[in-house]
């Protein structure tokens, strides 16, 4: 890692604000929201009403939301526990509480500097950057905006690491001893266009993460696929997909596979539908027996890393916990950092190497 990437000073910040994808609370917000979702991107009115079923599938309410708000609620607990008197804040992308209003609050509440907490762990255009642009766009139009940083990603964090263990081992132990040994091991996490994927480290990420979650279960066997595959949208997508997967599973006569849905810290569409609907229903056709692993949510374990996380950024040259040959994520993202691939410029962006 560049030294110039990594923040080694100590900060008082005056909040810890959790930004996240945010999700319809009802059939109303449905159309609203992917409004938010899709602005600036071109797509068939037809494409976009499909999507919005896949919503009402559910009644037009995420997950998300809740998993969020629950997950503010175990972080709060854990910064009172360890004497970390910081007021957190929540601003969404796509969904109240917006992003831009968010901001506007700790402002008036004279947040000079905070710490934020993307619910993403894998570089990814859409996990990270992205969100980066977001805060750039939502702190441009305020007059002494607060300083925003971004927690470093935690793919290889010891704390993400056990929490995702402690899922899937036990969504193994449902199964009857004697097929338990047997079953297949599947992670999952959501699909990129090729062109995009090239341009991060988001498929180095995600092996090492389930390497080092194979390992803690001590299983050999693994596979990393992928799933909520929008290449109907014109491009090659990262492949293998579940389905595909579980199909082929089947034909080998596999009558068991856990699926862990690493590429995801809590339950929100992509989850709920793509696997417990869509998935489930593919490994039915297969023969195959699927159970899917929770998601790490409000994990002690992935809480308290998100905590000690935090404690880095106030504390000058701490040490950053990581597993595995990849080493830990950098505080400060290069100018380079998890690009789109789409044409032209990229947007401006906070928490980059340029704004250290």
């Amino acid at each position: 890692m560049a030294d110039t990437l990594v923040d080694h000073e100590a900060h008082d910040y005056d909040a810890v604000l959790v930004v996240s994808f945010g999700g319809p609370e009802g059939p109303h917000d449905v159309m609203p929201f992917l409004d938010n979702v899709l602005r600036g991107v071109t797509i068939p009115p037809t494409v976009k009403e499909r999507i919005a079923q896949r919503y009402q599938h559910c009644g037009g309410v995420s997950p998300i939301n809740a998993a969020t708000r629950a997950f503010i609620v175990a972080l709060k607990a854990e910064l009172g526990a360890h004497d970390i008197a910081l007021p957190v804040y929540h601003g969404n992308r796509n969904w109240h509480p917006l992003l831009p209003d968010t901001l506007k609050k700790m402002q008036a509440d004279g947040i000079k500097r905070a710490i934020t907490h993307v619910t993403s762990v894998f570089a990814s255009y859409n996990g990270c950057r992205k969100y980066r642009e977001d805060l750039y766009a939502a702190t441009a139009p305020l007059e002494a905006a607060p300083i925003i940083d971004k927690l470093r990603l935690g793919f290889n964090h010891p704390g993400f690491i056990a929490a995702v263990i402690d899922r899937a081992r036990a969504t193994f132990a449902t199964l009857p001893a004697r097929r338990e040994a047997d079953a297949a091991l599947l992670f999952t996490a959501h699909s990129l266009p090729e062109s995009m994927a090239a341009l991060t480290d988001y498929q180095a990420q995600l092996r090492e993460a389930c390497q080092l979650v194979a390992a803690g279960l001590e299983r050999q066997q693994w596979e990393l696929v992928y799933q909520s595959n929008n290449a109907s949208y014109g491009e090659p997508w990262l492949q293998p997909d579940i389905g595909e997967a579980l199909q082929q599973l089947g034909k080998a006569g596999v009558a068991d596979a856990v699926v862990v849905p690493i590429g995801f810290v809590c339950d929100h569409m992509e989850v709920v539908l793509d696997l417990d609907v869509e998935a489930q229903a593919q490994a039915e056709r297969a023969g195959v027996n699927m159970l899917r692993a929770a998601t790490v949510g409000t994990h002690p374990a992935y809480v308290s890393m998100v905590r000690e996380l935090i404690s880095e950024r106030m504390t000058s040259g701490a040490q950053r916990r990581s597993l595995g040959s990849l080493g830990p994520s950098q505080d400060f993202c290069p100018a380079e950092c998890c690009l789109s691939g789409r044409p032209g410029q990229p947007k401006s962006a906070l928490c980059g190497a340029a704004e250290a």
